[in-house]
């Protein structure tokens, strides 16, 4: 989304709701198609770290600096994932005085894991070999 002039009574000083959109840490999709949102949402089991901490929730609620402890990565990146994945949808929070819980929003997360691992199970060395989807 690009800048844009938008008639407003606020004095000079003030942002525009344009200026406050283009600085926010999401952007608002142009009509996506539900082939494209299905894309963008399996995206949250092909990152790594993602895929490990959804696992993780999978057996049970746990706190963010126990999820930190697991998967062996940096508290403001596990953070980020965090966020990612509460923002789609994918996980929820309780707040207890300072802890944070984190656990799946939704317990078909866990069967499509289940899935996932089922149709991998005779297919891993084809995918492993894969050139097109690498990365891994």
């Amino acid at each position: 989304m690009s800048t844009q002039t938008v008639p407003s009574t606020t004095p000079a000083s003030s942002p525009t709701t344009a200026t406050l959109l283009d600085a926010a840490p999401f952007r608002l999709p142009r009509q996506p198609t539900e082939r494209q949102l299905l894309a963008k949402y399996f995206r949250a089991f092909g990152d790594a770290t993602r895929l490990h901490i959804l696992e993780l929730l999978a057996d049970g609620e746990l706190s963010v600096s126990e999820i930190v402890a697991q998967v062996n990565s940096s508290q403001p990146r596990t953070s980020a994932h965090l966020a990612c994945l509460r923002w789609c949808g994918f996980v929820t929070t309780r707040r207890a005085h300072r802890t944070v819980y984190y656990r799946l929003a939704d317990e078909r997360a866990r069967e499509m894991l289940e899935l996932a691992r089922a149709m991998l199970s005779g297919n891993a060395e084809h995918v492993a070999a894969c050139r097109t989807l690498g990365g891994c």
